[in-house]
């Protein structure tokens, strides 16, 4: 690139770099407050709030990428043509082709870069995410233990925890096991949740047994150390549920047999890879009208604010549509062409009216001219 491209090409990154940003840091917030369950309901910390919303960004980067490329490249034209630097440029002898070329060069770059998330790092990120979910469910600790109440697991098992520490370790800890007829309690002074093995262990020192059998016996015994395993509480069928959005490209065209149904039906997997193979063509799309709404008319010193309405809501409206196309398709499959066709029929709309106004255009007064010379 030239010295001037380079510069028209940073005064159009910057904004677009912002305007994704600022998008990004709304969707992270609404993903944060959907976390604060896992932190209020089931005990995890701050860390694990922070990971599962980290690991949701790279889908909400598959829609931010084109509607901030749409948003921080109409800021930046706008600007660069209300203050006359475009003009400036096209005076120095820059062909409207060169100017144009940075901006086109940004576009493919979010193109590819949205090709990437939703092809790699979306569906190992969902996949991450849902199973660190599911442990989260399952985790037993989290099920059984409440600072301060008395928690009712399966089998009647009842645990109580006085206080819980940030370490993990419980203080004061009180179980109760019905056995039909018979009882058993255990309380220990401290308790921690240990997988042994691979399962599920609740390690209790310093404390007492007492079991009470339907013959009216009591036993009573001390212990230093002991183990409580867990495992008969747990259920080891269950699997995390995968979801159309958490598969590679692969799985998605040519499913295996028992991701038919439980995940998804045939069609709407196949809806979800057409999505995302289409989904770089909205940020080609995006970069189309925002170079259509400001360059694709006359020179306005009063401003471009309705070309930028009708672009705003022309990218709006192919937006919505292809999202119903992309919902249509999963019950028709021949709907899936549409999904390429919307954003590339909608591009070249938009260059078509780029280039009509990039051509010199006669006025009126000199077409009679002409008209009455050739006669």
């Amino acid at each position: 690139m030239t010295l001037i491209q380079r510069y028209l090409f940073r005064q159009i990154t910057r904004p677009v770099a912002a305007a994704c940003a600022a998008l990004a840091g709304i969707g992270i917030l609404s993903q944060s407050l959907d976390q604060l369950e896992i932190i209020v309901e089931r005990g995890q910390s701050v860390w694990v709030m922070l990971k599962l919303t980290l690991l949701a960004v790279p889908q909400l980067l598959a829609v931010i990428l084109p509607i901030g490329l749409f948003v921080g490249a109409l800021i930046a034209l706008t600007r660069l043509q209300r203050e006359q630097e475009l003009t400036a440029v096209f005076a120095s002898g820059v062909t409207r082709w060169a100017a144009i070329r940075p901006a086109i060069r940004l576009a493919a770059i979010v193109a590819v870069l949205t090709l990437l998330i939703t092809t790699i790092v979306q569906p190992w990120a969902q996949r991450t995410a849902r199973t660190e979910a599911f442990a989260i469910r399952s985790d037993i600790a989290a099920l059984l233990v409440e600072e301060g109440e008395f928690v009712e697991g399966p089998d009647g098992l009842t645990v109580y925890v006085q206080q819980i520490e940030q370490s993990g370790l419980l203080k004061n800890l009180f179980i109760y096991l019905p056995d039909g007829d018979d009882a058993t309690t255990w309380d220990a002074a401290e308790a921690r949740f240990e997988r042994i093995d691979g399962a599920p262990m609740l390690t209790m020192l310093n404390g007492s047994t007492t079991r009470y059998s339907s013959r009216g016996v009591l036993t009573y015994g001390s212990f230093d150390r002991n183990v409580f395993d867990l495992s008969p509480y747990i259920d080891a069928t269950e699997r995390p549920r995968f979801k159309p959005s958490d598969l590679y490209l692969t799985q998605l065209f040519d499913p295996a047999p028992q991701d038919v149904g439980t995940v998804g039906s045939r069609g709407e997997l196949t809806a979800e890879g057409h999505a995302r193979l289409s989904a770089p063509l909205y940020a080609l799309m995006a970069m189309a009208m925002a170079l259509a709404a400001i360059m694709g008319g006359q020179f306005s010193r009063t401003g471009y604010s309705l070309r930028i309405a009708k672009a705003a809501a022309a990218f709006l409206v192919v937006r919505v549509v292809g999202y119903g196309i992309v919902a249509g398709s999963a019950w028709n499959g021949w709907l899936n062409i549409l999904q390429y066709l919307l954003p590339i029929v909608a591009t070249a709309i938009a260059l078509r009216l780029l280039f009509r106004a990039l051509k010199p255009r006669r006025s009126r007064r000199v077409k009679r001219a002409l008209k009455a010379q050739a006669a």
